[in-house]
């Protein structure tokens, strides 16, 4: 496997597999357009929000093809496991289901990739993200440097506000990216940042725990938090006074996140379920609730934001909320005080 060739060896494997003229943004259509889906032979691609069928047709024998290739991207993987998850050098993201994993000639191949070619508050806001109005209030958030949480369900838009969020941070602070795969490649947001990038998962994340809590990091960005270690990870780090931590979690209700994370740690790794929550509460200062408009899936939506307090002399947390959208108007309420 040779990295620097990656580029060109997959430009003519998806010439061979049909699917170039999106993975090579070819029309204006494809270049707006985030994910493709092989299911069998036929081509699906999401287009002004909706997966529509594309003309060609993809036989058995190229999709072979296809899949053995895009394996030799990530050596460890076995074909006969039928589950893979690869990263190309050009940053889309392949998920294969085949073999026993799939019906017969029903094998799948999703293919996502990044379509804000820039990051930046006004970027999002003129997408309709957010309201222009907003641009100033989150600088100046990121400018203070709390620690936020992106939430949302897949494809809600968590990852590209978190890496939009980090493109506006100081470049000369230290950081730590965790993250259970090489999906956003920081040395390219910021290439001359000081952020070391660590793979971690499950126990591999537990057994780097104590070294990362014992970092001169500025600030920690986890990505795709979904398990006790990577809860109590970011518990541990935030808890302890760092500042401009950075997550993002599949739940769409920012309620339920410090519940959610404490109940997980408790029953899995051990400790105080109330204490951890009152900790989650008083050491995430804001999470913002991310959505995708159902009607139009390309759309993405700041479905509201929190302030999250924990009062210690009264033993009580609370959560206010900063700001709600009204599909209705495509518009947002905030509280009097923003």
């Amino acid at each position: 496997y040779y990295p620097d060739l990656t580029e060109a060896v997959f430009a003519e494997l998806y010439g061979l597999s049909g699917i170039a003229p999106w993975a090579f943004d070819w029309t204006e259509s494809y270049a707006k357009s985030s994910s493709a889906k092989l299911i069998g032979d036929r081509l699906y691609c999401l287009i002004d929000g909706k997966s529509c069928l594309q003309p060609q047709r993809i036989t058995a024998k190229r999709r072979a093809q296809l899949i053995h290739a895009l394996l030799l991207a990530t050596p460890k993987e076995r074909k006969e496991t039928g589950f893979h998850e690869v990263y190309l050098h050009n940053g889309i993201r392949v998920t294969i289901y085949s073999g026993e994993r799939s019906k017969n000639g029903q094998d799948v191949i999703v293919f996502r990739k990044y379509v804000m070619k820039q990051l930046s508050f006004e970027a999002l806001a003129e997408k309709g993200t957010f309201p222009m109005e907003a641009v100033p209030l989150f600088r100046a958030m990121c400018r203070v440097g709390f620690n936020v949480v992106f939430a949302g369900q897949v494809r809600s838009g968590k990852t590209t506000f978190l890496q939009t969020w980090q493109a506006s941070e100081d470049p000369s602070l230290e950081g730590v990216a965790v993250a259970t795969d090489p999906e956003t490649r920081w040395e390219a947001i910021l290439p001359d940042a000081p952020l070391m990038q660590l793979i971690a998962d499950g126990d591999d994340l537990l057994a780097i725990e104590k070294s990362l809590k014992r970092s001169d990091a500025d600030y920690v960005i986890l990505e795709e938090m979904r398990d006790a270690a990577s809860y109590r990870l970011f518990l541990g780090i935030t808890s302890l006074g760092t500042m401009r931590s950075k997550g993002t979690i599949h739940d769409g209700s920012a309620l339920n996140i410090p519940y959610k994370m404490a109940s997980a740690i408790a029953s899995q790794l051990g400790g105080d379920r109330q204490a951890m929550i009152a900790q989650l509460f008083g050491s995430i200062h804001f999470v913002f609730e991310l959505m995708q408009l159902p009607e139009n899936k390309a759309q993405k939506r700041l479905k509201a934001l929190w302030e999250y307090r924990y009062d210690p002399a009264e033993d009580r947390v609370c959560a206010q909320q900063l700001c709600s959208y009204d599909p209705k108007t495509d518009s947002w309420r905030w509280a009097p005080a923003i």
